[in-house]
């Protein structure tokens, strides 16, 4: 099924090849160094070359197509202590990875991958889109649980886009700040297969969303909202599923719940203050580590009951913003923090220093993780 999406990318860049006047072009290229310490191993030192370009054609009125490309190349330990590390690069939206490994030596690789590959039809009050698109759901900042089709992890901050999926998406403003929405992704195998519905509306300034549908033949329903109070931010999402039948126990429940809620505040001197509380009805509060496999099984956030969220960033000058944020697991003691400084040394380059300290102890969820230490510099076009 992956050759139909390579066909329509080849005919895409024709296309857009023969109409220059009516494309965009932008993107990025990033230098990203690393090293990782972790209990009973030796330091890991590696670098990453990353290299984003994307276009858009506009070959009619409310019609527009849409071709991202990145090319990634590793260098370093990872390549070399992970075995076939060259197959577990690039990411299967539905109907195959488009992409092929450039090179792929003892120490170094290099993959290159079509990102996104989508047409937008946007006739008066609709907008349809169809390939592969980032489809994102959900009010919070950290974690969304009504996020069905690619929902974010806070912790892979390198990847800004986010992963994509082969879908089709319907939208239908029904006013300025509603909406009903339809979204279906078929995927190779019924495992895979998402449809979902959702309603947006906007009551008492804030934003509603109810939706629901069927995933991997089962079936879920949600609701998020985004507003203020008293100028800060208050947020949440609440989503409930049918436990796929391999997990299910007898005696046990049938149905699973997961909450997020946050709130987050900008002071006038720029200080910013984010809290988040994640609860998962079928997170575990002992052995995390154990459950990671389950959890992302039944499409969980994390293994964890709870997890809590606390954040505070400043920006130090124009040019310079610092900040820290802290994951902690309350049940087992764990928790990973999150120290970083971006400077703006130049127009559109950025320069990065980030650090991840993970704590705890054996099978905790962030325990024995270690600590890795980030340099990165990002020069956009």
């Amino acid at each position: 099924m992956k050759w139909p999406m390579a066909a329509f990318g080849i005919l895409f860049v024709s296309m857009l090849q023969a109409q220059p006047n009516n494309a965009e072009f932008g993107g990025y290229a990033k230098y990203l160094f690393s090293r990782t310490e972790m209990p009973s191993q030796q330091e890991t030192y590696d670098h990453a070359l990353h290299a984003r370009i994307n276009t858009k054609w506009f070959p009619m009125e409310d019609l527009s197509g849409i071709l991202e490309l990145r090319t990634r190349l590793f260098y370093g330990d990872i390549v070399e202590q992970t075995p076939g590390f060259s197959d577990k690069l690039g990411h299967d939206a539905g109907f195959g990875k488009l992409g092929r490994v450039l090179w792929n030596q003892k120490k170094s690789t290099a993959y290159a991958e079509i990102d996104r590959l989508y047409f937008n039809w946007g006739p008066s009050g609709w907008q349809i889109s169809a390939g592969r698109q980032r489809i994102a759901w959900g009010t919070n900042l950290v974690w969304n649980p009504i996020d069905l089709f690619n929902p974010q992890s806070v912790l892979d901050f390198d990847y800004e886009e986010r992963p994509a999926v082969d879908a089709i998406r319907i939208q239908y403003y029904t006013g300025d700040v509603s909406k009903v929405e339809l979204a279906v992704k078929p995927g190779t195998a019924s495992s895979e297969a998402i449809s979902a519905a959702q309603w947006s509306i906007n009551k008492w300034d804030y934003d509603f969303h109810f939706l629901g549908g069927w995933k991997a033949g089962n079936w879920f329903a949600g609701t998020g909202w985004a507003g203020d109070i008293r100028g800060g931010g208050f947020r949440g999402e609440v989503m409930t599923s049918k436990i796929a039948k391999t997990f299910q126990k007898p005696g046990s429940a049938v149905v699973m719940v997961s909450i997020a809620v946050s709130g987050d505040y900008t002071f006038p001197s720029s200080l910013y203050i984010h809290t988040e509380v994640l609860y998962n009805s079928e997170g575990v509060v002992s052995d995390a580590a154990l459950s990671r496999t389950k959890a992302q099984a039944l499409g969980l956030l994390t293994p964890a009951r709870w997890s809590v969220y606390q954040e505070l960033s400043y920006n130090v000058s124009p040019l310079v913003h610092t900040g820290l944020f802290a994951i902690v697991n309350p049940t087992d003691q764990s928790s990973v923090v999150v120290p970083s400084t971006t400077w703006s040394v130049v127009t559109n380059f950025d320069l990065t220093f980030l650090a991840l300290f993970f704590n705890g102890d054996a099978l905790t969820e962030y325990g024995q993780l270690g600590t890795s230490l980030y340099i990165r510099g990002k020069w956009s076009f």
